[in-house]
């Protein structure tokens, strides 16, 4: 079976069919991680043997006649920031180098129970901060597409495993654009549901109030049948919203005609790179064709977005690392004769540059005398991009922007400069920060064959919206 063209549906319907087995698709596709990862580094660990269980129970179904589930038999990987009862989960860090978690992720555990059968976990920048899989503890991760740059960050590995067939989806998590600049740098589809749509139940924590599990998928189809899968209320989170959930493949095939986009000036200024502009421009104008309204509207308050960002993710950082003091599950030092020592010295070995850079970043804003100036005020910025989202959601239905400002860059190019580093989230932060849903879909490619992501934002629980649009765009395109 041709692995580059496998969907969700394909791989399902081929083990329905009887024309492969679950099996034979998961060794397929370690067969191809054995051929194509050495140079990649997408995975950190492999968990055959929990796949090729879930494979035979599958086949077992199979041929017993019984109709599969939704996933059945289907491949797919797992982003190292999500517990899997059994399997290793460091979140990219040395700090969590050994540890097994004793329980699955909500997300992971709807997938498996929808017949998914789990590869392996992904590799990601540690604790999923960065914007290039560079800060993972272990090795990098390198682009399919051109192994000399980066996949984007921090789920580098969730895009590069799917871009190079390694396996048909995998689950991402998105705090800063984590989901999205990944999709747009490999050229695959990425997606993040609005906050609160899927539960954050096992997943380890890098900005709870930012953080968001999504696919990262070959096509939009597959993104939204996987966002039915892992939606909806869970009682083990309680910002997991309990609204109605509708069934977001059926809403795919809905026309886009008549429908208005909104075009923010704010996303299209300076840093933004001319073939990344000339290959949206073009969507949007694909976009029109079909029949959709273009309307420009003004986010104001976006040059705001980056610092108000790194101060609260930062501050959101710092209280949840406090956890990983070598006490429990985390790495302990060695040799060490106190316990503040051995709390210093267990952070330290643990934890990588990046890490230790935002959790004193989050401290001092959170500290006695600052904590108004800077983390308060940001919550106050914050309220007011929500307030210019909601603003221009009166006016249109969608709002289309470039996913980054360029295509995939060198390995290497920003490790020395954090700041042109967190300007590569520029246009995904907004969106963490409102709660909104995003997804990104390829829109092209550079001279130098690099993929260009569109990113297409909604309005809160209408993951619906943004799904039909980004699958209309990716049938005409």
């Amino acid at each position: 079976m041709d692995l580059k063209s496998l969907t969700i549906d394909a791989a399902r319907s081929a083990v329905q069919e009887r024309k492969t087995t679950a099996l034979a698709l998961a060794e397929a596709h370690y067969a191809r991680i054995q051929q194509e990862d050495g140079q990649i580094g997408a995975f950190l660990t492999l968990s055959k043997e929990r796949a090729l269980e879930q494979a035979d129970r599958i086949d077992r179904m199979a041929a017993e006649g019984k109709t599969l589930p939704p996933l059945g038999g289907v491949p797919v990987g797992i982003k190292d920031v999500m517990s899997t009862r059994g399997v290793r989960t460091t979140a990219g860090s040395r700090i969590l180098e050994k540890y097994i978690p004793p329980f699955d992720c909500t997300a992971v555990a709807r997938m498996e129970a929808a017949g998914a059968v789990v590869l392996g976990k992904m590799n990601c920048d540690e604790f999923a901060m960065g914007s290039s899989n560079e800060n993972s503890a272990y090795h990098p991760v390198r682009n399919p597409r051109d192994l000399s740059r980066v996949p984007g960050g921090s789920s580098g590995g969730s895009a590069a495993a799917v871009a190079a067939d390694m396996a048909v989806v995998t689950l991402g998590s998105d705090t800063g654009g984590s989901i999205r600049q990944p999709a747009s740098f490999c050229g695959v589809v990425g997606l993040m549901p609005t906050y609160g749509r899927v539960s954050r139940y096992g997943l380890i924590a890098f900005a709870s109030s930012l953080d968001h599990i999504g696919p990262l998928a070959k096509t939009v189809k597959d993104a939204a049948i996987v966002l039915r899968t892992i939606a909806g209320r869970d009682p083990m989170d309680s910002t997991s919203a309990d609204v109605p959930l509708p069934d977001f493949v059926a809403e795919l095939g809905k026309p886009v005609h008549g429908m208005k986009l909104g075009v923010a000036k704010e996303y299209f200024g300076e840093g933004l790179d001319d073939e990344v502009r000339q290959a949206v421009e073009s969507a949007i104008d694909k976009l029109k064709k079909l029949g959709c309204e273009i309307v420009q509207v003004s986010l104001p308050h976006t040059p705001y977005a980056i610092p108000t960002y790194y101060l609260i993710a930062t501050a959101e950082a710092s209280a949840n690392l406090a956890r990983y003091d070598g006490v429990r599950y985390s790495r302990r030092a060695r040799g060490v004769k106190t316990l503040s020592e051995m709390y210093r010295r267990s952070r330290d070995e643990g934890f990588g540059a990046e890490v230790k850079r935002r959790i004193m970043l989050g401290t001092y804003a959170l500290s006695a005398g600052y904590y108004d100036a800077y983390y308060l005020k940001a919550q106050k910025v914050r309220t007011l991009l929500t307030r210019d989202f909601d603003e221009a959601f009166r006016k249109v239905d969608a709002i289309v922007t470039p996913t980054s400002p360029t295509a995939a860059f060198r390995l290497g190019e920003k490790s020395n400069d954090p700041l042109a580093m967190y300007l590569a989230d520029i246009y995904t932060v907004t969106a963490d920060l409102a709660g909104i849903p995003g997804i990104s879909v390829p829109c092209g490619e550079t001279k130098d064959k690099l993929p260009i992501g569109l990113q297409i934002l909604g309005k809160h629980f209408d993951e619906a919206t943004i799904l039909r649009v980004a699958n209309a765009y990716e049938q005409a395109a």
